[in-house]
């Protein structure tokens, strides 16, 4: 490690890839993002609770139309709150998103799996009752 690279090293901590801010970048953009993170997901909440109290929604679609709202609200927190990218230095985090959501997916397929199972793999009734005795 050269002289200077031992200097710069002191002076600033240690970041992780990804949380470098690049040069000109101000806490006014970090807000204004937020903000508009903040704004998009007001509205998506609120455009959500009226097509789910409206009559002027085709009943059939309103749970379609929930779906696509909710999938817009993850999308918003993902890139607004999480800043998550898919930038080179962002990699890692991307990953670790597509894990956790295996995980998650997983274990709900699991989960549902076994309560669509659960009346086959149950004592029938009867016999329960006979054990009671």
């Amino acid at each position: 490690m050269s002289h200077s690279e031992h200097e710069r090293d002191k002076n600033y901590p240690d970041i992780a890839p990804g949380y470098e801010r690049p040069e000109g970048h101000d806490a006014e953009e970090g807000i204004g993002t937020y903000l508009t993170g903040l704004g998009l997901a007001t509205l998506l909440t609120a455009v959500s609770f009226f097509i789910a109290r409206t009559t002027l929604v085709w009943q059939p679609s309103i749970p379609v139309a929930l779906a696509v709202l909710a999938i817009a609200q993850m999308g918003v927190h993902l890139v607004f709150f999480l800043q998550i990218t898919t930038g080179p230095d962002n990699v890692n985090n991307v990953m670790a998103l597509f894990f956790g959501v295996l995980i998650v997916l997983l274990l709900l397929g699991g989960s549902l799996f076994i309560m669509a199972h659960l009346n086959q793999n149950m004592m029938p009734m009867d016999q329960i009752m006979q054990m009671q005795r």
